[in-house]
């Protein structure tokens, strides 16, 4: 049988555990009780003690500066340039240097090339009417499983001088004329032209290969029912002036459009030019 000393010892250590017990339980049910206060927010809960981990938080807001949103610039790819072929005899530049005042049109179409260049003031943005004939036709290769996207249409003489600059800048001024226009020599200034792909398949832009995708196939198939021809085909680079360039679609009207396509010839062939 233990003694009445024994049963006090026992009592007396047992008190600090049942102290520091009692107190954990406190600072727990405490705790909860502020987190839940300020509706379980963590970061909320602890930014009174200075040790809030949302960094942005912690700072005045009069004290963050503002940084202005810079635009992303638009960089088209240039095309993979092929091997040089003879151009001798092929259209150019030459003895067309000189941007006329006024467009040109031959039986009703605009003509823009290396020998009929744009005025320099000649901004009437993207044709409305070859806007809608590419919805019509894109909404029509939906049927078919192909998500047409038209990734470059009008371009200003501003824009081009930009974009034609680096071209030359990065290949040179003989390679770059062979897949780009000098400012006012770019179908783009005239807004109906455009440079069509396929969503979600943007290594094909702009280069030969989306002619050999089955989309490419289908708007080579298909395009001159909305209006829009090849302009620049396989073979014909004596004739345009411009490499072979499947994506690069212009809008002449739904009349004249299926004649150029059956007759399988350029724009400069089947109106003399």
């Amino acid at each position: 049988m233990q003694s009445r000393y024994s049963l006090l010892q026992k009592k007396k250590r047992k008190w600090p555990y049942i102290v520091s017990g009692s107190i954990l339980v406190v600072l727990i049910v405490g705790i909860v009780g502020w987190i839940w206060w300020n509706d379980w927010d963590i970061d909320k809960s602890m930014a009174p003690l200075g040790l809030s981990n949302n960094a942005e938080e912690s700072v005045p807001a009069e004290e963050v500066e503002e940084k202005p949103v810079e635009e992303e610039p638009v960089v088209e790819t240039p095309p993979e340039v092929e091997p040089e072929i003879d151009m001798s005899g092929a259209k150019g530049y030459v003895g067309n240097e000189t941007l006329p005042e006024e467009p040109t049109y031959v039986e009703g179409v605009l003509i823009v090339s290396k020998k009929y260049p744009l005025p320099s003031t000649f901004a009437p943005g993207e044709s409305k009417e070859a806007r809608a004939a590419f919805e019509e036709m894109a909404a029509e290769a939906t049927l078919s499983g192909y998500e047409l996207v038209a990734f470059s249409t009008y371009r200003s003489f501003d824009y081009q001088t930009t974009l034609y600059g680096k071209y030359m800048s990065n290949d040179g001024q003989e390679a770059a004329d062979r897949y780009s226009a000098r400012p006012g020599y770019s179908e783009h200034q005239s807004g109906l032209a455009f440079d069509i792909g396929e969503q979600h398949f943007e290594q094909h832009f702009a280069r030969e290969s989306f002619g050999e995708t089955e989309a490419g196939k289908w708007v080579a198939a298909n395009a001159h029912k909305y209006g829009f021809i090849m302009r620049y085909p396989n073979g014909k680079e004596k004739i345009t002036g411009y490499m072979y360039e499947p994506w690069h679609f212009r809008y002449v009207g739904k009349e004249l459009a299926p004649k150029v396509y059956e007759a399988g010839t350029t724009l400069e062939e089947y109106l003399n030019l």
